[in-house]
């Protein structure tokens, strides 16, 4: 291990004296829990999310570079592991601890910006299926994951450029902890919350809000796939503010309240336990959007089958998956209602897309 020179740290000190036992106590568990399932259970999902690619269905894009962010985020968390059973400090230079910063938060505000562009996406396929097709393109997906992910990088470069280790009073060397809050950290929070937090909740819940009004005035979709899409729009909402919410909050309190060290001890454990909810989110992506889908349930029983197949030496038969729509159908019933207006009206042709729309949740991650 490569240690910290003094140097480094000699003006940056925590004059704060805190009891760092929810670290020693809950981080470790959870690390670990969320390590051993998330690591898997996003494995699996960025195979569901090829396959989206590969068949040009371009929440594919999405989904690949959400799960990305999850990924990369757990092949951190084996650090952060070790610095919180040392008791908080960190033994490895200066550069580890920012990246291990930076994939903290690019995990948090990339994983918010890639919900919201499904939703949109979603929202614009059921609501507004012919309008703005131009805008469900792969190339579209492309371009618009190329923005998010330089946008973030761009912003953690400019929040990061201040030291981020300090020694405390017991001589540790803390990464990315800073108690009392820094004055440059104030408006960075405030930033964080607004446009990490509240815009991003604002789009999840108009797009949602639209798609539930459409398909409960739909006369053409199936009661069990109602229940079903309304099941996972509002697991969606939920997990966002169980995951997010209490995060941002705290940060918004600590830039108006953080003022001395008294208050940071004050709100040391429930920040932290705060932070923590934000890793479940790397497990909560997979469960949601991946294992909910019926025609997951479906795949997994094929696998299951093949497995037993190869362990019986018989042949099992298997249930029929949904077959996969793609783009390609919107084309066929754009042209079929250009052709024919007669036979086919308008009220027929979006129900007919809002069919397609909710059979196009992509068997990794829906909505």
């Amino acid at each position: 291990m490569e240690n910290l020179s003094e140097d480094v740290i000699e003006n940056s000190t925590v004059n704060c004296t805190i009891d760092h036992r929810i670290h020693q106590v809950l981080s470790p568990v959870v690390y670990i829990l969320v390590f051993v399932v998330g690591l898997p259970a996003n494995c699996l999902s960025l195979y569901y999310a090829y396959l989206q690619v590969k068949v040009k269905n371009e929440l594919g894009i999405y989904l690949c570079n959400l799960t990305v962010a999850d990924l990369l985020y757990i092949f951190s968390l084996p650090f952060w592991l070790q610095y919180v059973l040392q008791h908080d400090n960190w033994t490895y230079n200066e550069l580890l601890c920012k990246i291990c910063g930076i994939l903290l938060y690019e995990n948090i505000y990339i994983s918010v910006g890639f919900l919201c562009c499904i939703s949109i996406d979603r929202y614009l396929a059921v609501v507004h299926p012919f309008r703005f097709y131009q805008c469900r393109t792969m190339k579209a997906a492309v371009v618009v994951s190329i923005v998010i992910w330089t946008k973030e990088i761009l912003t953690c470069c400019l929040v990061f450029k201040h030291g981020e280790v300090s020694k405390d009073l017991e001589s540790h060397v803390v990464c990315f902890e800073h108690y009392p809050i820094k004055t440059w950290e104030h408006n960075i929070n405030y930033y964080r919350f607004a446009a990490g937090f509240i815009f991003p909740f604002s789009l999840l819940l108009f797009s949602y809000y639209g798609i539930l009004r459409v398909v409960r005035k739909s006369h053409g979709t199936q009661k069990k796939k109602k229940i079903q899409i309304k099941r996972l729009v509002s697991s969606t909402i939920v997990i966002f503010l169980v995951c997010f919410g209490p995060y941002h909050i705290l940060l918004l309190v600590r830039s108006l309240f953080e003022k001395n060290c008294e208050f940071a001890a004050t709100i040391f454990n429930i920040y932290h336990f705060s932070l923590l909810l934000t890793t479940f989110n790397c497990v909560a992506d997979p469960v949601l959007y991946c294992f909910c889908s019926e025609s997951t349930y479906q795949d997994f029983a094929k696998i299951g089958d093949t497995c037993l197949r190869c362990l019986r030496c018989t042949q099992i038969e298997t249930k029929e998956s949904y077959q996969l729509n793609t783009p390609e159908t919107f084309r066929k019933i754009k042209k079929q209602a250009e052709q024919q207006p007669e036979l086919l009206n308008k009220t027929h042709v979006v129900h007919e897309m809002e069919e397609t729309s909710i059979n196009t949740f992509p068997k990794g991650k829906e909505i």
